[in-house]
């Protein structure tokens, strides 16, 4: 496995590469990686002859100077669990290195970025869509994988490659939980001991909101999802809703569309958490 930290470095070994007939994947993080990530790589690999992850904390996509100060950052480890997965080249730039200059292009999503993480973090899938769309540039990928806890972002990711009709294949990847069913996330290692025994229950109370579905209306799930987590005091939760999986606009009742999911922001222990469940 390679270690570069340059965009001429990884181009030149990239170009090697494509000399040679090889098919590049990718797959875009953050570090702080975990076994969610590494079940991109895997896939990553089984597809491709070449994959290469990069391992970037993209400031543009943080509205809240904190959040990007306290996010976890872990080189050495992430560079070990990358090559157990079996990953050719690592990228981890320094912010210098992708924003030479200052940023000045913007992306607009509309309706897909109009609900959910967009309201609530301002300027974050422009963020998002600036650093992928650069990353694409430079690897070239025939195919990027994404995780779908990150559900939203996934969407926007397919519209900005409709949108710029770029010449690759985004693979979405489903969720890896821990045994308890917390959706794994490099947020969780800031849990409290505490926090983290208890953070499960998110996911639990998803889980009952889909048995629930079978008898109850949208807006009675809905109550019964906020209701619950806000009995356990420790949770506040900032929206969950019940949407298109294709538009991700709220629907009214189940009838509405053929794929709905449930996502829904939880803050615990100072913590945001994220979590997606299919309910059609």
């Amino acid at each position: 496995m390679k270690l570069v930290h340059t965009v001429q470095e990884l181009r030149a070994e990239l170009d090697i590469q494509r000399r040679a007939g090889k098919k590049i994947g990718l797959v875009p993080t953050m570090g702080a990686l975990h076994e969610g990530h590494a079940s991109l790589v895997r896939r990553a690999v089984a597809e491709n002859d070449i994959v290469v992850v990069s391992d970037f904390v993209n400031p543009t996509q943080f509205n809240d100077k904190s959040d990007l100060a306290a996010y976890p950052r872990t080189p050495e480890q992430d560079a070990a669990m990358l090559e157990k997965a079996g990953c050719d080249i690592v990228f981890m730039p320094e912010v210098e290195e992708m924003y030479p200059e200052p940023v000045k292009e913007t992306y607009n999503f509309g309706e897909l970025e109009a609900v959910m993480e967009g309201p609530q973090r301002p300027g974050h899938f422009s963020g998002v869509a600036t650093v992928v769309h650069r990353l694409f540039n430079i690897v070239e990928p025939k195919k990027a994988f994404f995780g779908e806890k990150d559900f939203q972002q996934l969407a926007i990711i397919r519209r900005l490659v409709e949108q710029l009709n770029l010449p690759l294949e985004i693979v979405p990847c489903p969720i890896v939980r821990a045994e308890d069913g917390l959706a794994l996330s490099s947020r969780n290692m800031r849990l409290s001991a505490e926090a983290r025994k208890i953070a499960p229950q998110i996911y639990a109370t998803l889980k009952k909101a889909v048995e629930q579905s079978q008898s109850q209306t949208i807006d009675e799930v809905k109550h019964f999802v906020i209701n619950t987590l806000k009995s356990f005091t420790v949770f506040d939760t900032e929206y969950f809703e019940i949407v298109n999986d294709t538009t991700l606009q709220p629907i009214a009742n189940w009838s509405e569309a053929r794929g709905v999911v449930g996502c829904i922001a939880v803050w615990l222990d100072g913590v945001r958490l994220i979590d997606v469940i299919r309910f059609r």
